[in-house]
């Protein structure tokens, strides 16, 4: 049989069964953008490719699949760690200043950051995805979007932590309606590589009519609510304030908590709490780096999945975790949880690997397209270079260490090759699709020209990094 594409003399990881499906000098056949066929070296002699790529001394893995994450803020990485008021004082100062195409443009340097480091679904969640979207066609990443869809003013972050946020219903229905547009317009779209689900920001950030605006059409368009639940002690100090109870409670009452719904991070939520988000079917995505970084705690991640939940990880924003690349998340999220648990067994490289793919692809509810590597999925795979420092040695007998080096030790550069839908996007650590160059020096420029417009802002801010910088720590 003809295909495209052969990779060969692989070890593969197909994430497949309940493990990560180890195939050791194993073959994947292509076909468009389809997996024809994966298996052991035998299967070569029932196919000629196009082309083939011999991947001795590589690995082969189902690309990352990235399940939270804002890029359309890319632009302000760095300007917000190590503080308290993050928002308030750290990013705010600078975002009040950002135009649209600012924004597009710094997208576009996070999206290369997560493909040269394996990520190959990026689940973007932000506001103006009318024109982020753009990106994701251009570079030929795969993307679940949702618009951020809330109901308070762009001067949010100037009002006092204490005081209940204003909502203005002229904000939400025009945020609605790009969210509903955007599925109207792209969903399906790039022969299905971009879908669209729906993008609620949070219990606490619109009304309750607004939010059963956006369940309805959930319903209507059978899709999923990507929404922030239980995220910080604001949230909770706004619904406790406006509704007397809890964002649980409150979701829960009013028909939301349900298999629909993909509750992000759960940072607040008490033991009890997460085991009804858990059984209720809703699903769970854990930021481990941002949170970390952010809040400086763990949510309650694995006492979610030991209540017999879906959950999954993303790597959140650049302001706050600097860091998105999901090799970063899978370390991160073992080891908190480990020293969280005392207990060294927990959260193990496995179980961290299958959800940077396989149980992210559940979460998102695409799992029938993507997640692992199986006959009749599509196309999304990363190729590894085994032969990089950070994974030496390779154990194949009596013991497998390939799993605990790619989240332990591996860092991203280790990537060669990036093949999304079928299409070789990355070659050779080399971006096909796009001039990455002239792109991350684009999106400089428009950071140089936000902190100019925004210095007055940010020396008025009197956050603790401005105070790191002037006492010479920065």
């Amino acid at each position: 049989m003809k295909v495209d594409l052969l990779i060969q003399n692989a070890h593969i990881l197909t994430m497949e069964g309940n493990g990560v499906g180890f195939i050791e000098n194993g073959s994947v056949a292509i076909k468009g953008n389809i997996i024809q066929d994966v298996g052991s070296a035998a299967i070569q002699s029932s196919y000629k490719a196009e082309r083939e790529i011999d991947a001795r001394n590589k690995l082969v893995v189902p690309g990352f699949i990235d399940a939270h994450i804002h890029t359309g803020i890319a632009i302000f990485r760095g300007v917000a760690q190590d503080m308290s008021n993050w928002m308030q004082k750290g990013l705010w100062p600078f975002m009040k200043h950002m135009k649209p195409e600012e924004s597009v443009k710094g997208s576009m340097v996070n999206i290369i950051e997560g493909i040269k480091s394996g990520t190959t679904t990026f689940c973007d969640y932000d506001g103006r995805m009318d024109l982020i979207v753009e990106n994701y066609k251009k570079i030929g990443a795969r993307a679940r979007l949702a618009e951020l869809v809330n109901e308070i003013p762009e001067n949010v972050g100037d009002l006092p932590v204490e005081e209940l946020y204003p909502f203005d219903s002229s904000i939400g229905n025009t945020k609605l309606k790009r969210n509903v547009e955007l599925y109207e317009t792209h969903h399906e779209s790039e022969n299905g590589r971009i879908t669209v689900i729906m993008g609620p920001h949070g219990p606490d950030m619109m009304s309750l009519e607004l939010l059963n605006e956006i369940k309805g059409y959930g319903e209507k368009f059978n899709t999923k609510l990507h929404m922030h639940v239980a995220q910080g002690d604001r949230e909770v100090f706004q619904m406790n304030k406006r509704y007397g109870k809890r964002s649980i409670d409150f979701l829960d009452e009013n028909g939301i908590l349900n298999d629909r719904l993909i509750a992000v991070h759960l940072t607040e939520a008490t033991n009890e709490e997460t085991a009804r988000v858990a059984r209720s079917g809703a699903s769970m995505i854990y930021c481990p780096g941002s949170i970390g970084i952010i809040d400086g705690l763990v949510p309650p991640v694995y006492h979610f999945l030991e209540s017999g939940g879906t959950a999954c990880l993303g790597s959140d924003q650049a302001p706050g975790n600097n860091c998105n690349n999901m090799i970063n998340e899978m370390k991160t999220a073992a080891i908190l949880n480990k020293v969280k648990m005392s207990d060294p067994r927990v959260f193990n490289a496995t179980l961290a690997l299958r959800m940077a793919t396989i149980e992210a692809a559940k979460v998102m509810g695409i799992d029938h397209m993507v997640g692992s590597i199986r006959k009749g999925k599509k196309a999304d795979m990363v190729i590894y270079n085994l032969q990089d420092p950070s994974f030496f040695p390779v154990y194949t007998k009596p013991i497998r260490n390939i799993v605990p080096n790619l989240v332990y030790s591996a860092r991203g550069h280790e990537v060669e090759t990036s093949i999304i839908d079928g299409q070789v996007i990355m070659e050779d650590r080399k971006i096909l699709t796009i001039d990455e160059v002239e792109a991350i020096q684009e999106a400089q420029l428009a950071a140089e020209l936000i902190a100019d417009r925004a210095e007055k802002d940010i020396l008025q801010s009197e956050s603790d990094i401005l105070s790191m910088v002037r006492n010479g720590l920065l």
